[in-house]
């Protein structure tokens, strides 16, 4: 199957995280009406690959019977961002199932979090990154799912069926998985980004003053600071490594003045600006939006080929406030099966985890032309890449005051 041809209206991502600390008032009070035994000195617990969580069973929202099947005629709501569901596929599971789709669309998880804490809302399925697990579960927001519905979990690579952000995959199933690298055009970059020593300096270089851009996510941008600054740990609290971030970004901002936005899948490829930090998945994205007379060999996209960036995933959970519980679990499993997989990834550009869908057959496959090999994203990239986990409220008040200081000074 190939994506070629088709036109995407794929929006990106937004903010990744909503810390306890800066969380609205809504989410606020949910949180604080949970159980302490999720608390440690009163703050969220977080999980991390060096310390895997195995979150409680929700009592509110108990597990679903097995062996049920979904109610003719019923209405399946799922809440996601827009353009992140290929409308084939809804079709399709629609006439399997004889089961109405609605979809409601968010466009950043603050949004979408204190809609869903407010319990004025019964969405079934929500599609968030796998820094919300926390807050989510503490204050019991979800369902935990019934694994006997959802066989096609093996069909994931073996890592995502018991990661360390969900233990025994309790509340959550993967989605898709994504890098955060550097897009350009080689007609309005003269140099391979690639081929420097740390390719981020090109954020701080002159020549590229009006001509690139970040992501507008304080966590994601941030890091990408980090990792050129040589501080590994993307989720620091040390009070220098939080003076060097601050300086380097005011720095970027004074030596190129990078535009902020979460456009890149559209702005790079109709020649806004040439050179941009992006997620690989727009970087995909990219092809379907360069002007007819523009080619797609055109686009180049870095990742480090030690997989030693940004690397991260979404999922899809069960809401315990959805009102079509057996049909959500249904559909989980259906977006799980390959076949479906793979047409969807044909539409949304963003790669799911599935074994039968091979990184290094990709540009074979039709899925990345040629010059976006590096877009693939290998399984190993997660044992060596970066996470942007959760923070404790202070550290993260730190991160989004140094980031709105930025912010005010462009």
């Amino acid at each position: 199957m190939t994506p070629t041809g088709r036109r995407l209206t794929r929006r990106s991502f937004l903010a990744r995280a909503l810390a306890a600390g800066v969380a609205t008032p809504v989410l606020a009070e949910a949180l604080a009406a949970c159980g302490s035994q999720l608390y440690t000195s009163g703050e969220l617990v977080i999980a991390s690959p060096d310390k895997p969580v195995r979150w409680p069973l929700s009592h509110q929202h108990p597990v679903i019977e097995s062996g049920q099947t979904p109610k003719p005629g019923g209405t399946l709501r799922l809440y996601n961002y827009a353009d992140y569901l290929s409308p084939g596929v809804l079709k399709d599971f629609e006439k399997q199932y004889d089961v109405d789709i609605s979809v409601s669309t968010f466009n950043d998880t603050d949004e979408a979090l204190t809609k869903i804490a407010s319990g004025a809302v019964s969405y079934d399925i929500y599609f968030p990154s796998y820094d919300q697990i926390a807050k989510l579960v503490t204050a019991d927001l979800l369902r935990p799912l019934n694994h006997d519905y959802i066989p096609n979990i093996d069909n994931l690579w073996s890592q995502f069926q018991n990661p360390w952000y969900d233990q025994g995959w309790q509340y959550s199933v993967p989605y898709t998985v994504y890098t955060t690298g550097i897009g350009w055009r080689t007609d309005m970059v003269s140099e391979d980004i690639s081929q420097r020593d740390n390719p981020y300096d090109a954020f701080w270089d002159p020549q590229y003053k009006g001509n690139l851009a970040i992501i507008d996510d304080w966590h994601t941008a941030m890091a990408m600071v980090a990792l050129r600054a040589g501080i590994d740990d993307v989720n620091t609290g040390n009070a220098s490594d939080l003076a060097t971030l601050r300086d380097q970004l005011m720095q970027m901002g004074q030596t190129t003045n990078p535009k902020v936005t979460i456009t890149m899948y559209n702005d790079l490829p109709v020649g806004q600006y040439g050179l941009a930090q992006m997620w690989s998945g727009d970087v995909v994205n990219a092809v379907y939006y360069l002007p007819k007379d523009t080619p797609a060999s055109l686009l180049r996209y870095w990742f480090p080929t030690d997989g030693r960036g940004l690397v991260d995933n979404d999922l899809m959970v069960v809401l315990g406030t959805g009102t079509n519980p057996v049909a959500a679990h249904v559909f989980i499993n259906y977006m799980l099966d390959p076949a479906v997989a793979a047409k969807n990834f044909g539409f949304i550009g963003y790669q799911p985890p599935q074994v039968s869908i091979s990184p290094r057959r990709l540009v074979a496959d039709g899925f990345v032309p040629p010059n976006l090999e590096t877009a693939a994203v290998l399984p190993e990239y997660f044992r060596n890449g970066y996470r942007l986990l959760e923070m404790p409220p202070t550290e993260d008040g730190q991160w989004h005051e140094i980031w709105q200081e930025f912010k005010a000074n462009g």
